[in-house]
């Protein structure tokens, strides 16, 4: 608990009158996915903190915290060390994020001068939260999947544990048959892009909709394996890219141990044990405000029929989902330079076939922007059941 004691002087006449107020007030961060370090707070307009390295690793950019007995206080907070987090251009033109339920997020004014982060906001409530981008806690994992597994299509499987010890779900959705083909869904490798699995809940609800016409002729043509977290441990801990071995999964995809990587380990052992036709691999991108894919051009099997299904499925969903584009995004690898060490790359070159790494952003779509909201969980969401569309445009030509 804070108490902040604010002074002031008052002179009348002879007498000099001191009065002084105290604020009790508290920053804390011990709860599911919460990050952050107080430095000092000497007033609710000085507010100075820092956010912690992700475990055992140099990276560090997540915050999610909450502010205690602050109604009507003009709150300044200062993230004193923002200028040398992991992608400090995520903080450019970035509004954080504000709750008082949890529930509904939106942005608050942000600004960021290249050292520190500033967050300026009134809150209407005693309590409030604050954080990068809307949280995907564990408890609504595991909402998603026991609400998932009531559906007659879907059943969940545990393929192993993670390295403290936490079940790794994965969820087949649609009955396997040989003709059938695999789509894998994937999100979370890295555990801050929280957006990754709101992205997943919609994918999700929406395969298990039976009265979905397009999922419904998808899962008569292909089963899908769905992973919605592959960083349970990391995303619990509130680390933004590695899990609490300090371990980047998505470099790990060449050579996974059980011991570094368990969830890697697992997921392409069973991706050889049941096929792969098709990958989707989910990610959130810090500095770019767009959403887009990172392709396989790179791989040395990158041949006309994986060309051909990649602009087919870019094509299509630019069509059914505005907030998609192609215009912004990353480089393509000259051929033959794919890191085969990256999910995406190491799985069409594996099996062959089309895998996609899908960046989401932290920030906005300035495409279609929403300056109370931004990029938003609802978005996600949206965003997760829109890419039913490509895929079945694609199917049958997997």
């Amino acid at each position: 608990m804070l108490f902040l004691k604010c002074t002031w002087k008052a002179k009348f006449k002879k007498l000099s009158l001191v009065i002084s107020k105290i604020y009790c007030m508290k920053i804390s961060s011990n709860f599911d996915s919460g990050k952050i370090q107080l430095v000092k707070a000497e007033s609710p307009n000085d507010i100075q903190l820092i956010i912690p390295n992700d475990d055992l690793s140099e990276h560090f950019q997540w915050f999610y915290y909450r502010v205690s007995e602050v109604r009507d206080l003009s709150l300044r907070m200062r993230i004193m060390n923002a200028g040398k987090v992991s992608y400090p251009e995520g903080y450019e033109n970035y509004h954080a994020l504000a709750s008082y339920d949890r529930e509904t997020w939106f942005r608050v004014p942000t600004c960021f001068d290249g050292e520190e982060l500033t967050i300026k906001h009134t809150p209407e409530f005693n309590v409030v939260y604050y954080a990068y981008f809307a949280p995907y806690t564990y408890e609504q994992h595991l909402n998603l999947v026991h609400k998932a597994q009531m559906s007659p299509e879907c059943k969940i499987s545990i393929l192993g544990s993670t390295i403290q010890g936490r079940d790794i779900e994965m969820l087949t959705i649609g009955e396997n048959s040989p003709e059938k083909k695999k789509i894998w869904l994937i999100a979370r490798q890295h555990p801050g892009e929280s957006m990754a699995e709101w992205f997943m809940q919609g994918a999700i609800s929406r395969l298990i909709d039976e009265n979905d016409p397009v999922s419904r002729m998808l899962l008569e043509k292909a089963v899908f394996y769905v992973v919605p977290n592959m960083n349970i441990d990391g995303s619990i801990a509130g680390n933004l890219r590695v899990n609490t071995k300090g371990v980047n999964y998505n470099r790990e995809w060449a050579d996974p141990s059980i011991e570094n990587c368990p969830e890697v380990f697992y997921v392409r052992n069973k991706m050889d044990e049941l096929g792969c036709d098709m990958n989707l691999d989910i990610h959130g991108d810090e500095a770019l405000p767009y959403n887009f894919i990172s392709g396989i051009e790179g791989i040395p099997s990158f041949d006309e029929k994986l060309k051909n299904l990649t602009e087919t499925f870019i094509n299509s969903w630019k069509i059914s989902s505005p907030d998609f584009q192609d215009e912004h995004g990353y480089a393509k690898n000259n051929p033959g330079e794919a890191n085969l060490a990256i999910c995406s790359k190491h799985i069409g070159e594996r099996f062959k076939c089309l895998s996609l790494t899908i960046e989401m952003p932290f920030k906005d779509n300035d495409n279609l922007p929403d300056f109370e909201f931004g990029w938003s969980a609802q978005r996600s969401i949206l965003f997760g059941a829109s890419v039913l569309h490509p895929i079945l445009q694609v199917v049958d030509d997997l």
